[in-house]
């Protein structure tokens, strides 16, 4: 029998570890969750004219998604914690399965926002589960971080694909089957999950759900959510608004003082006196604000004011993407084994700030080759180098039965971040092309000149986010060099 060479040994011997299966079924899990995210950006038209939606009616179908899901991270993180996170990504892809049926049927404005509210605590639940999982079948930092790389992939190209499959299935058939070509998905992940994914371990005894806790910070979370994707239309300085935000404020510190007193928190405060859970968190707010808007104004930008066509717009994407999933399919672990956690995030958000500084200085009669593409290649090589060491260093510290936890803090500080960004930047550029409209300057130079404003906003979160990563972050004491 002829002998295998040691590169074959070890190819063979990865594909048939059973963790490797169980990941990509969490993977399948996470695809179904970023797909959603923006599959249904592209229908919004064929819905609105098919249920007779107004505009601001329209934008219930993604705020009630958002606000369910950002608000329900953290208590779908703690749950699996404390009842197991295989029964919780059950749960988890369960509901989010029967809510796409739920939305698919949809026949009224009501039960389509009701089902969409549904649809994200499932995408909650499955997202802090599933990332505490893959930390958690894989111990080894070299495994650890290729397993990361994995899921790196996924929720970065995830999102490209949901706009052209989005468009495909709206064209070729209609807006329904955007929802329900998520049940051929949900039902093959779970029952590969019940058999693929290890048994929880049994439930540590005398320690119960803070239900103070749980009810003070996700109230919180949706009141802070629902005023931030309203603050445009409300007004940011108007009574609803700022009255929610002062309640998320002050149920925050009802959350805080609970969790000082509860015999077993929802969220130990002890989190945060952990050097690489603070920076990170920040780091991901920093980032997801910056990145947020990096692609909906970029997109913007191409079409209103260089004209360009939908799909000339998804391709000009397409290097980002590209470089992306380069580096989590294996050249950020490598990265991550030869240079640890920090310098590859602080690398990673210089980048990303630098290609939104050619963007923001792209002129008025910009040539996409010369004056979008390389900034678009920036910020994918940016995100790449960082988006794995960021969730890796936010889950460095914590015990491992407080993963669950950590990923769905993690999360919610995407989530936040990125609603929050986008918010703000979009209202930097709106009132900047307001102001050059009123001084008589033409509208597409208006419009130019506000999403300039906002790629500047945008670099400087980046660049900040660098300066934290390179002071803040600390590298485990000892990665181990990766066996070849």
């Amino acid at each position: 029998m002829p002998r295998l060479d040691p590169t074959t040994k070890k190819f063979l011997s990865v594909r048939s570890d059973p963790r490797w299966f169980a990941l990509y079924v969490l993977c399948l899990g996470t695809l179904m969750i970023v797909l959603d995210t923006t599959i249904v950006n592209v229908a919004l038209p064929s819905i609105k004219a098919d249920l007779h939606f107004s505009e601001s009616a329209l934008a219930w179908i993604i705020n009630a998604y958002m606000l369910t899901f950002g608000g329900f991270l953290l208590l779908g993180g703690r749950l699996g914690d404390l009842y197991g996170p295989k029964k919780l990504f059950l749960a988890g892809i369960g509901l989010f399965t029967l809510a796409s049926l739920a939305c698919g049927l949809s026949t009224r404005q009501e039960m389509l926002i009701a089902a969409r509210a549904l649809q994200g605590i499932g995408g909650a639940v499955i997202s802090a589960v599933g990332l505490s999982l893959t930390m958690n079948l894989f111990h080894k930092p070299d495994e650890r971080a290729k397993a990361m790389g994995l899921y790196g992939f996924v929720a970065a190209g995830g999102g490209s694909l949901g706009v052209l499959l989005g468009g495909f299935l709206t064209d070729a058939l209609n807006w329904h089957w955007i929802f329900l070509v998520n049940l051929p998905i949900g039902i093959a992940v779970l029952l590969l999950s019940r058999s693929l994914l290890p048994a929880d371990a049994v439930k540590r005894s005398g320690v119960s759900l803070d239900v103070a806790g749980a009810v003070t910070i996700t109230t919180s979370l949706i009141l802070a959510v629902y005023a931030i994707v309203n603050g445009n239309e409300a007004g940011w300085t108007s009574l609803p608004t700022l009255g929610m935000l002062a309640a998320a404020v002050a149920l925050l510190i009802a959350f805080i003082h609970v969790e000082r007193h509860a015999a077993h928190p929802l969220v130990p405060l002890r989190l945060f006196t952990l050097p690489n859970v603070v920076a990170s968190n920040a780091i991901g707010v920093l980032w997801a604000a910056a990145m947020f808007a990096w692609f909906f104004l970029s997109a913007l930008y191409m079409q209103l004011v260089l004209g360009l066509a939908p799909l000339q717009v998804g391709l000009a994407f397409l290097p980002a993407n590209v470089i992306m999933a380069a580096f989590s399919l294996g050249l950020s672990a490598m990265i991550v084994m030869r240079f640890g956690l920090r310098r590859p995030v602080a690398v990673g958000m210089l980048l990303a700030g630098v290609g939104l500084l050619l963007l923001a200085r792209a002129p008025l009669q910009g040539d996409v080759w010369f004056d979008v593409l390389p900034a678009m290649a920036l910020l994918g090589l940016g995100a790449g180098i960082a988006f794995n060491p960021v969730l890796l260093s936010a889950m460095s510290d914590v015990k491992p039965e407080e993963s669950g936890l950590a990923s769905g803090l993690v999360n919610t500080s995407f989530m936040m971040g990125g609603a929050l960004g986008l918010a703000i930047l979009a209202s930097l550029a709106a009132l900047k092309t307001a102001e050059l409209t009123h001084a008589g300057v033409a509208s597409v130079a208006a419009l130019h000149g506000g999403y300039q404003l906002a790629f500047f906003a945008g670099a400087a979160l980046a660049f900040l986010a660098s300066v934290l990563a390179f002071v803040r972050l600390r590298d485990p004491k000892t990665i181990p060099a990766e066996s070849h």
